[in-house]
């Protein structure tokens, strides 16, 4: 009898060809996918939301609050540094960017919950895994937390963390991520320790990650060591399989638990808890003591300070006998004290005095007691101001108020100037510093040049024709490292700096949305990452000024000198820039959507790879102008001087070029007084330059977009 042959096929399914796999590698695969299918369930929203935020015909609404609280969260521990302020983004971005938050959590949760009940998410039921308690059954809820909430997640990113936290690297990002890889991948394949071949993760949820397709032992308890041993043969088969002679390590003691060791050792858990306990008593005995000798010492204190307070307030009583000589170190000794009544009562003095030399020496008073001045003088600032708004057609009365508005004023720029880099969550908001007087002369300067201002409220404050050349409005935080989530950063938003002088300020990354700086002076200054949201710069000079990455959308820069000024990938949608100086102007990768651009000198400018979609640059001179690979589309070039421009890789669709030049008319030598330079060296580079839907060609702008190498229907 002839017995037949077999053969197996090779043409084995996917599923069969996953489950030949070794379980490490099916092990691994099944991590890959399920981390790659988290990842790309953010990061898929997120781009697209990306792409819609970078479209100009969608409206604009404010960034959601959840993510702006989430993007705050997370910028602290990775040391990013944090935008505040309003942040305006196309109304899909807010949903997709929202679904990017959620989705991600949503399908953790789902295999998390497919991993208690069933012990196997889908790409490890694909592939031929399952996770399982000693009792071969589904880990459940809790031993899941653990084993990927702490063993697999927790754990390797808190080591990675830390030596990264604390490494001369910190705080550049791509580190972390490399050590936190690192940190998952050596966790998942044993370490800290390869005993039973069971990664750190396994060990602490009491599971076991097995060959799904094998047959399994009934059970496991720490009596059953030989259906212990088999489990730990079925879960590592695969090397037997590919290492021949290789033996399974039969383990001699049941696997470490937390449970199991509480368990175990109950008199010193009971010991611990009574360790414990005797150090909280003791400690919270102590502290109390403390406590109290403190405010027994600050009672006294106080006590002490009031009875100097009555003494000193009686020699600068109006029907005091005291000479001015008394009068002037009674004062400033009161401004020793440091005390809230007596801060209070030189603040009311200040304006109340007529005699310049006591003015002087309250000011001098004040300024000794420190930045805590600032709340009395505020408060008089701001009742001063009132005052003087309501005294409309009491010229006199408004003069009076005046000149001890203008005291006061004095007083608060002293304090600043002495206490600068000491002055950070002072609340300046509202107040009265810049000029406000009734005529010529009876107004001051803030002058403030060279002051670290970092850190002070400023918010709808008059600041007006102010002098803060060379000031800083930012400081690095605690960590002394700037573009962190500490950095200390001043609030001008809503301020009012017409014509102020801020020459080589540092601004950075502060916010200033809707502020008016109009006729300010800027040249130099640092802007960069600055949200002037619906600020209004008009007519001022920013000649040099740094506004890398600046925010303003809505702004109005009319009329304002932008000369040599650096604002790549600065976000203008919808700004008004009208009649603006922009020679040599760096704007490459800049949003300019919706940008109005009427009659400006963009001589020079460079605006490659920039988005001026639905632009009006109608009767500007882009004389010179690199416009490589710009989005032009639908933008009006009307009257436009597009004179040696460089248009290559431009998209020009809709754009409508009615009366745009693109080479200089030739004239007659005879009608010119001063002789122009050679036509050619002038024409526009449009060499490959598709213009075949453009709008209002004529008939000379077609023959030169033909000669020149440009693409047309209507070109031979």
């Amino acid at each position: 009898m002839v017995t037949p042959i077999v053969r197996r096929s090779n043409n084995q399914s996917s599923p069969e060809k996953a489950h030949s796999l070794p379980l490490a590698t099916r092990r691994f695969a099944a991590w890959a996918a399920e981390i790659t299918l988290v990842v790309a369930s953010g990061l898929i929203p997120f781009g697209l939301g990306v792409y819609a935020n970078s479209r100009s015909d969608l409206n604009r609404v404010p960034l959601n609050p959840v993510l702006v609280v989430t993007e705050r969260a997370i910028a602290r521990p990775l040391a990013l540094p944090v935008s505040y302020g309003i942040r305006n983004v196309a109304w899909p971005t807010n949903i997709l960017w929202t679904i990017a938050l959620l989705a991600p959590v949503t399908l953790s949760t789902w295999q998390l919950y497919l991993l208690a009940k069933t012990g196997s998410t889908i790409p490890k039921r694909w592939l031929g895994v399952r996770v399982v308690s000693e009792q071969i059954t589904p880990p459940g809820i809790g031993s899941v937390l653990v084993r990927e909430g702490i063993g697999r997640t927790t754990v390797p990113l808190s080591v990675a963390y830390l030596l990264w936290r604390y490494s001369l690297v910190f705080p550049h990002l791509g580190v972390f991520a490399v050590l936190a890889m690192l940190m998952v991948m050596a966790e998942g394949i044993g370490w800290p320790s390869k005993q039973g071949r069971r990664a750190l993760h396994d060990r602490l949820a009491g599971t076991y990650t097995i060959d799904a397709t094998r047959p399994l032992p009934a059970a496991i308890s720490g009596s059953n060591r030989r259906n212990q041993s088999s489990l730990n043969n079925v879960t590592e088969e695969w090397q037997e399989e590919n290492e021949p002679g290789a033996i399974s390590p039969q383990p001699t003691q049941p696997p470490f638990t937390v449970r199991g060791w509480l368990q175990q050792n109950p008199s010193q858990i009971l010991l611990a808890v009574a360790l414990v306990g005797m150090a909280s008593v003791l400690s919270t005995l102590v502290g109390t003591q403390v406590y109290i000798q403190s405010q027994e010492t600050q009672r006294k204190s106080q006590q002490i300070n009031s009875q100097q307070f009555l003494t000193l307030v009686k020699q600068l009583n109006s029907n005091s006998t005291a000479t001015d000589e008394e009068r002037r170190s009674a004062i400033l000794a009161m401004g020793t004290l440091k005390d809230p009544q007596a801060i209070k009562f030189l603040a009311d003095l200040l304006v109340k005095e007529t005699n310049p030399v006591l003015l002087d020496t309250i000011q001098q008073a004040l300024v000794n007691t420190g930045p805590q001045a600032i709340l009395e003088l505020k408060r008089i600032n701001q009742f001063l101001a009132g005052e003087i708004e309501s005294l409309g057609n009491a010229p006199q009365e408004r003069e009076v108020r005046q000149q001890r508005l203008q005291i006061n004023q004095k007083a608060i720029g002293k304090i600043l100037a002495v206490y600068g880099g000491q002055t950070q969550g002072i609340d300046l908001s509202r107040t009265q510093l810049g000029q406000t007087g009734i005529g010529e002369g009876s107004s001051i300067n803030l002058v403030l040049n060279n002051v670290d201002l970092s850190g002070v409220k400023f918010k709808s404050a008059n600041l007006s024709q102010g002098s803060f050349k060379g000031s800083r409005f930012r400081s690095p935080g605690e960590d002394g490292r700037w573009d962190t989530y500490d950095d200390v950063i001043a609030d001008l938003s809503q301020v009012e700096m017409k014509q102020a002088n801020l020459t080589d300020a540092n601004l950075s990354r502060v916010v200033m949305n809707r502020s008016d700086l109009s006729r300010a002076t800027l040249n130099r200054a640092n802007l960069s990452n600055t949200r002037l949201i619906a600020a209004n710069l008009s007519s001022t000079q920013l000649v040099g000024a740094d506004l890398t990455g600046a925010v303003l959308e809505n702004a109005s820069l009319t009329g304002a000198d932008l000369s040599d000024a650096k604002l790549n990938e600065a976000d203008l949608f919808a700004a008004h820039l009208g009649r603006v100086t922009a020679i040599g102007t760096q704007l490459s990768y800049a949003n300019l959507t919706k940008t109005d651009w009427q009659g400006a000198d963009l001589s020079g400018v460079y605006l490659d790879h920039a988005n001026l979609s639905n632009a009006n640059l109608s009767a500007t001179r882009l004389t010179g102008a690199v416009m490589r690979s710009a989005n032009l589309e639908n933008a009006n070039l009307q009257n436009a001087d597009l004179s040696h421009a460089d248009l290559q890789g431009a998209n020009l669709a809709g754009a409508d070029f009615r009366g745009a030049i693109l080479s200089p008319t030739k004239q007659d030598p005879a009608d010119q007084f001063v002789q122009t330079p050679v036509q050619g060296s002038q024409s526009a580079l449009v060499q490959g330059v598709d213009f075949s839907q453009v709008k209002n060609l004529d008939s000379k702008q077609m023959a030169y977009i033909c000669t020149q190498g440009g693409i047309h229907p209507h070109c031979p």
